[in-house]
Parts: structure tokens; sequence; C-alpha cells
């Protein structure tokens, strides 16, 4: 009884394996990052704003960066990491503060976390495809920045 069991199960398998199909999966090209990070260069331009600009991919690796002239050279690492904050966790970086500000000071110590405004997921039909993320100014005003190269990928896509 055991060996028909154990044939049954195995032929169930053998013909779930033989209907398996890979996922087709979405992801940011150079051309959308580029035109992400153009975005968001003209609106800090136009608000007379010096950022770096980071576009990651869902695992939190770099596809473009670009920092403008004069933007101070702490905004390299910290734009990096709030773009790997906002991919790999699927959230804006500033979620992590407001949960500080509400006293879960144990955020601090997820790994990878950076906990300021100007990371933010880039999603697109509920798939989280990588981030953006920016410093160089305010914490506000980097967020403000990273929502205008979102707004571009949203009509790059067409949504």
């Amino acid at each position: 009884m055991r060996v028909a069991t154990l044939l049954c199960l195995a032929t169930i398998l053998a013909g779930a394996a033989a209907g398996a199909e890979l996922a087709t999966k979405k992801a940011l090209t150079l051309e959308i990052a580029r035109g992400m990070a153009a975005a968001g260069e003209e609106f800090a331009r136009k608000n007379g704003w010096k950022v770096a600009i980071a576009i990651v991919d869902e695992g939190g690796y770099l596809i473009y960066f670009q920092r403008m002239d004069g933007a101070p050279l702490s905004a390299v690492d910290l734009a990096n990491r709030k773009a790997r904050t906002a991919a790999i966790f699927g959230r804006p970086s500033k979620a992590y503060n407001e949960r500080i500000q509400q006293g879960e000071t144990g955020v601090v110590a997820i790994p990878g976390v950076l906990p300021f405004e100007g990371g933010l997921p880039i999603v697109h039909e509920g798939q989280v495809l990588g981030a953006i993320g920016v410093s160089g100014v305010t914490s506000q005003q980097d967020g403000m920045v990273a929502q205008a190269g979102v707004d571009a990928f949203a009509r790059m896509v067409g949504k």
C-alpha cells in the first residue's frame, strides 16, 4: 500500500510540475531610471536645491545615480540608503521615522533601515520594482524631489 501511495503522489507531483510556468516579472530599465532622476533634478533645480538621486531595483541594488553640482557629499550615501530602505521594505523610508516618533525605538535596530524621508518605493501593478532615494536638503524637501521622480515614473508607464 505504501508503494502505491508513493507512486500516486509522484504522478500527481509530476503532473503539477509539467504544467508549472515561470512568472512574468516587470523590472525598471535604465531609461526609466534616468527619466525619474531627470524629473527629480528638474524639480530640485526649480526650487534651488542641490541633491543626490539614487534609483535602485527591488533588491536595493543601484540602477542609476546622480549628484547635482554642489550637493553635499553626505547625500551620496544617504540617497542610496533611503532608496534601499524603500525598495527592500516596500514602504517609504519616512514610515520608519514615524514609527520611532510613536515610541517604537526598536525600529533603529532593523538592519538596512534608514528612517528619514526621501526614499519612496516604485510600485507597478501592486509589485515593488525598486525605489528612489533623494538626499541633500531637508528630509521633507528630499521627499518632494523623490515624489517628482515617482510621478514621472507613473507618466512614463501610463498609470
